[in-house]
């Protein structure tokens, strides 16, 4: 797991190096250069957002909901999340206040280019094999539906590999369901 990165904006600075060479996103093998996604180059079609389709995003293949419950900060807040009026909060913002946290969210190996538009959209989804009509994007055969997403078929290895690697580097956080193993197992194949 995660060492030495302490926080979000630290380890996207160096995922853009790391993705330096090889300059394209996951989910749709779509090419970027400066931070902006070259929507031809995987044939994706924007389903409703141009602006945010042609901004490349750092995505959480494994997103912070699939582990931020196991955070007593994520689900209902602790002493030291007092915001200026004195109320207190839960969630991302107090979670980045507990180290492990900021160790797990900021997991290079999580952390991949996306096409903000359909990073947006995955939003915390879990992963699935769709059967029959979903929204799709073009040539980019990613799919949505019923809260559920399922990627290309060449990022399902990567993908389950991901989601291997987080759950055994922290254990005990519910990153894999039972259900979701079995998929994980399949796609790793």
């Amino acid at each position: 797991g995660n060492q030495n990165i302490k926080n979000f904006s630290e380890a996207k600075k160096l995922a853009a190096k790391i993705h330096q060479n090889h300059q394209v996103t996951i989910y749709c093998p779509c090419k970027y250069s400066d931070g902006i996604i070259n929507l031809g180059s995987c044939g994706y079609k924007v389903y409703k957002d141009l602006e945010r389709a042609l901004r490349l995003e750092w995505e959480h293949v494994v997103p912070a909901e699939a582990f931020c419950n196991s955070f007593a900060e994520w689900k209902g807040g602790v002493a030291q999340c007092i915001n200026k009026d004195g109320r207190k909060f839960k969630g991302r913002k107090c979670a980045k206040t507990n180290l492990e946290f900021n160790r797990i969210e900021s997991d290079l190996y999580n952390l991949w280019p996306s096409i903000g538009e359909l990073n947006g959209l995955r939003s915390n989804f879990s992963m699935e094999q769709i059967s029959g009509e979903s929204q799709t994007f073009g040539d980019c055969k990613s799919k949505i539906k019923n809260r559920k997403f399922e990627p290309m078929g060449p990022d399902k290895g990567i993908v389950a590999r991901i989601y291997m690697y987080m759950d055994l580097s922290y254990p005990g956080r519910g990153i894999i369901s039972e259900k979701n193993r079995k998929l994980f197992d399949v796609w790793d194949k």
